[in-house]
C-alpha cells in the first residue's frame, strides 16, 4: 500500500522561507519522478515543481521560479522543498506525489494517474 506523509507548513510572513518534506512508501521511491502540487481554497490544484528520477532534471511553475528548490534523498524516501521569499499568494495546502510520466514534459503537471496524495500540509503566508 503506498502512502505519501506531507509536513513541515505552518504560518510565515511574507519574505520568509518554509522547508516542506514528503515521505513516501510502498514504493520503490528512487524509480518515479516526483512532483510539489499546491491548492488554494476554491482554485484547482496547481503543479509547482517536480524532480525526475535522478535528481538530475527539475521543473518549476513560473510563479516560483527562483525562490523555490525542489531535491530529493532517496535513502530516506524523501522529497524536500525549500521555499524562499514567500509571497501571500503561495498560501495554499500544498501535496507531493510520484508522478506517472516524466518531469521534463511540458505537460508534467497532468501526470497524477496514480493519484497517490497525502492530507497534504498546510502553508500560510501572512502580508
Amino acid at each position: 500500500q503506498v502512502q505519501v506523509m506531507e509536513s513541515g507548513g505552518g504560518l510565515v510572513q511574507a519574505g520568509g522561507s518554509l522547508r516542506l518534506s514528503c515521505t513516501a512508501s510502498g514504493l520503490r521511491f528512487g524509480v518515479y519522478d516526483m512532483g510539489w502540487f499546491r491548492q488554494a481554497p476554491e482554485k484547482e490544484r496547481e503543479g509547482v515543481s517536480c524532480i525526475n528520477w535522478s535528481g538530475r532534471g527539475t521543473n518549476y511553475a513560473d510563479s516560483v521560479k527562483g525562490r523555490f528548490t525542489i531535491s530529493r534523498d532517496d535513502a530516506k524516501n524523501t522529497l524536500y522543498l525549500q521555499m524562499n521569499s514567500l509571497k501571500a499568494e503561495d498560501t495554499a495546502m500544498y501535496y507531493c506525489a510520484p508522478l506517472s510520466g516524466g518531469c521534463l514534459r511540458s505537460d508534467w503537471t497532468r501526470m497524477t494517474d496514480f493519484a497517490y496524495w497525502g492530507q497534504g500540509t498546510q502553508v500560510t503566508v501572512s502580508s
